[in-house]
């Protein structure tokens, strides 16, 4: 139940209401309509990646990505047996995805500036918390 709500917070303000907020979900015409077919499959696949990592958080981790009910075990399977922060990648794909369809360079800028703080965030924040509540955490 914690993560479905999870879900229905973060990535819906991450991927449908910052969008909807910089361009009203109107296309524009400043990026090539080439680029609207790779936007889809990025935006697919980075759904995936999410869906993926949130089943993990539930089942193998008995918890949420929130920090408010964090997972009792260390997730390492799936999307995480690749890479250690898979969801703010796939967050990070979706939103150049969104720019893709959507033909507006700003969700671009969006995705850079999201994927600088998330990065920052995992590097100074999570990645010394993880150390400190999984022993584990370094040997992957």
């Amino acid at each position: 139940m914690a993560t479905a709500l999870f879900v229905l917070t973060v990535p819906v303000v991450e991927l449908v209401v910052g969008p909807w907020v910089l361009t009203g979900f109107d296309v524009g015409d400043a990026l090539p309509a080439a680029l609207q077919p790779v936007g889809a499959v990025l935006l697919v696949a980075a759904l995936l990646v999410l869906a993926d990592a949130y089943v993990r958080f539930a089942r193998e981790g008995r918890g949420t990505p929130s920090p408010l009910a964090p997972p009792r075990r260390l997730v390492t399977g799936g999307v995480y047996r690749w890479k250690r922060h898979p969801m703010y990648i796939a967050t990070t794909a979706a939103l150049v995805g969104e720019a893709f369809l959507l033909r507006r360079p700003v969700l671009l800028v969006a995705a850079l500036a999201y994927g600088t703080a998330l990065a920052a965030l995992a590097h100074w924040w999570e990645e010394p918390l993880l150390r400190k509540r999984f022993r584990e955490y370094d040997q992957r």
